[in-house]
């Protein structure tokens, strides 16, 4: 009995022990607690939208034009040119910023010519969007002789949005094990077949982060395409997702929200809640198809 009582008493619990799970607990509730206070604001936004919106939302919304002065019909144009925008300024700013990220990381030794570069990148995440627009309307529309077009609010979108896609991609590039490199430059490999064969394929979900948070910002920014390349009214054929030329002129969400929102008079109520639910829709399609695709690149990690 005695060497019973000994040996439960060694595994009870001490006033130490038990002050450290009650505050581990604490703590545990504590940060629960705070993560639903963010998702919290957002399922109250896109519920309040849903419910406003309700009226108005249905296939035929998005594939019909705008007609009586936008007070009826859909969001074809603006959707199809949001679509053109987002895409092709992704197009553009995804290579550019993956590369030169890789120079960055992977090529560049530490100079002050290379600590310009890392100053102008983060320097050029601080300006506000206007600042990009009046860059984008002087270079682009009239330095370059573009016009006012997709091409041009596009190459403005790209330039706003290749600070984030470079500084995640670097992040991405230094979380790569340097076993790794060094393992295959032992083997013989040489620094560009190491980046494409090991850094690139195991950095490439954090990469993705990147892209998926200036989907976001491409979609939802008005000043830039305003002044670059995004129009009032611009009527194409329904359901024609060719109906825009890169030289052209566009409609899109962001812009058409703003419009009917306060330059257009007598619009339905639910006209404006409808288009907010589908601009938040399409970037939510989009960043949910690149988590998944970011979530099974991260299984096939080999590390």
């Amino acid at each position: 009995m005695t060497e019973t009582s000994h040996h439960q008493g060694t595994f009870t619990e001490t006033k130490q022990g038990r002050n450290k799970r009650i505050t581990e607990y604490i703590a545990g509730t504590i940060f629960f607690l705070m993560a639903l206070l963010m998702i919290a604001p957002l399922l109250m936004i896109v519920g309040y939208l849903l419910y406003k919106a309700a009226p108005v939302l249905s296939i035929d919304f998005l594939i019909s034009n705008p007609i009586r002065g936008m007070r009826e019909g859909g969001i074809w144009a603006p959707f199809l040119g949001t679509i053109y925008l987002v895409g092709i300024s992704l197009l553009i700013s995804t290579p550019v910023g993956v590369l030169a990220a890789v120079y960055l990381n992977e090529y560049a030794r530490e100079s002050w010519y290379t600590r310009i570069i890392n100053l102008a990148v983060v320097n050029l995440a601080g300006i506000p969007s206007i600042v990009h627009a009046l860059f984008g309307l002087g270079a682009f529309v009239l330095f370059a002789g573009i016009g006012r077009s997709i091409l041009a609010a596009s190459l403005t979108l790209a330039i706003m949005t290749l600070p984030v896609i470079i500084a995640s991609t670097k992040e991405a590039l230094r979380a790569v094990p340097t076993a790794f490199r060094e393992a295959c430059w032992n083997v013989g490999a040489t620094r560009w077949q190491t980046i494409r064969g090991i850094v690139l394929p195991n950095s490439f979900s954090g990469i993705l982060t990147g892209i998926i948070l200036q989907v976001s910002r491409a979609a939802g920014e008005t000043a830039p395409i305003m002044f670059t390349g995004a129009v009032f009214y611009k009527a194409i054929p329904e359901g024609d997702l060719f109906a825009y030329g890169l030289l052209e002129q566009c409609m899109a969400l962001s812009m058409h929200l703003y419009t009917i929102s306060t330059q257009v008079p007598n619009v339905p109520e639910a006209v404006p809640y409808g288009t907010a639910v589908v601009l938040l829709g399409t970037v939510l399609l989009v960043n949910s198809t690149a988590i998944i695709l970011r979530v099974y690149m991260r299984s096939r990690k080999r590390w």
